[in-house]
């Protein structure tokens, strides 16, 4: 089965480590969670939470990825592979409500 993992946030924290070490990252815990299955072909997530600012996401497999308020992906749109985490930024205008998985090579 193909998955992307979907965690949504709606603020970064910014943490000091070791030295001058300094993290941005997500605020834990995510304010909704999702997994969308693109074995069958393309599929888009539901839609995002009003205060969703990011979302992380993972594949556990190659895949290529739309975001749009009615989204649908096709294997030339942003291709992550399989095991990879990004983040990505959500427009609070709702332009990117919604994210689509399609596999790919």
């Amino acid at each position: 089965m193909s998955k992307l993992y979907i965690s949504e946030y709606a603020r970064v924290t910014q943490a000091s480590g070791p030295g001058n070490a300094v993290v941005q990252a997500p605020e834990e815990p995510p304010i909704a969670t999702q997994v969308v299955d693109f074995t069958s072909g393309v599929t888009p997530s539901a839609a995002f939470n009003a205060k969703t600012r990011f979302v992380r996401l993972h594949s556990d497999a190659i895949c290529s990825l739309r975001f749009a308020a009615n989204p649908t992906a096709t294997v030339n749109d942003a291709r992550l592979a399989a095991g990879q985490t990004e983040l990505r930024g959500i427009p609070a205008d709702g332009s990117a409500a919604k994210v689509s998985a399609i596999a790919n090579t």
